[in-house]
């Protein structure tokens, strides 16, 4: 059977999540009834990461098995079409066949989040689920300063949600960067993976220290309690994208 790589942007506001399950919208069953649509086969998508509900996407990756050899660019025109025909706010970027060893989860060797937060006295008209509106003043040097504290492998506990499945609390982050313009600030985390809330975890602690509630010394002493009542508030989903996804010989952006 052909195996496809599929590059998937999607706004996450309308869907409970990546993953699909009874009742609630998600992500992965719009792209599954889309295949469906344009081949009649019943199929079930393997993804690099299973995004929470509200979280964004411009690059997530995922891979599908069909029966028929098709065209990627057909397969990538189809999908689409049927996704807008369902008002689905997922959009297939390339498509492109592989080998059976691909596999979106398991293949990946990074991955790559963004979090946006607005910073400013106003509210917004645009940015509304897309952006944490944060509008007390924030000391981006500061937080920049802080998350350097979190680079490295540590046990990430605090850092951890309570229903996070994975083996080990242990990760290893590549990088951690906050920068600022203008009223928006970005937070960008690497690693090769990560916890369930992590990046949501990391970021509002981070929001503490760009208060001057916190320092970096009490970023570093809620990452050494291994404890998750130490960790600051869960920054909200909105703000968090998936902007990146390597494999072996790709070459990481700067995203």
């Amino acid at each position: 059977m052909p195996r496809y790589r599929l590059d998937i942007e999607y706004d996450g506001r309308p869907y409970a999540g990546w993953q699909r399950q009874d009742g609630p919208r998600s992500v992965q069953e719009a792209v599954e009834r889309a295949v469906k649509g344009f081949c009649g086969e019943t199929v079930s998508l393997r993804a690099a990461g299973r995004t929470d509900a509200g979280v964004h996407a411009t690059a997530q990756v995922a891979h599908v098995d069909l029966v028929r050899d098709w065209p990627a660019d057909t397969v990538r025109d189809a999908v689409n079409a049927h996704l807008q025909s369902a008002g689905d706010s997922v959009v297939i970027l390339a498509a492109s066949m592989v080998g059976p060893d691909f596999d979106a989860r398991f293949s990946a060797t990074g991955r790559r989040y963004l979090y946006r937060i607005l910073n400013r006295r106003s509210p917004t008209a645009l940015e509304k689920g897309r952006a944490w509106w944060v509008p007390k003043p924030l000391d981006a040097g500061a937080m920049q300063e802080a998350a350097q504290e979190l680079v490295g492998r540590h046990d990430f506990t605090t850092f951890r949600s309570a229903q996070c499945q994975a083996d080990s609390p242990l990760r290893t982050l590549d990088r951690l960067d906050v920068s600022r313009t203008g009223d928006l600030i970005e937070v960008r985390a690497a690693a090769r993976s990560f916890l369930h809330n992590q990046v949501r975890s990391m970021v509002g602690s981070l929001k503490r220290v760009g208060e001057g509630v916190w320092n970096a010394a009490d970023l570093a002493a809620a990452l050494a309690a291994r404890d998750r009542a130490a960790c600051g508030q869960v920054a909200p989903p909105d703000g968090l994208y998936l902007v990146g996804v390597d494999y072996g010989a790709d070459r990481p952006s700067n995203a």
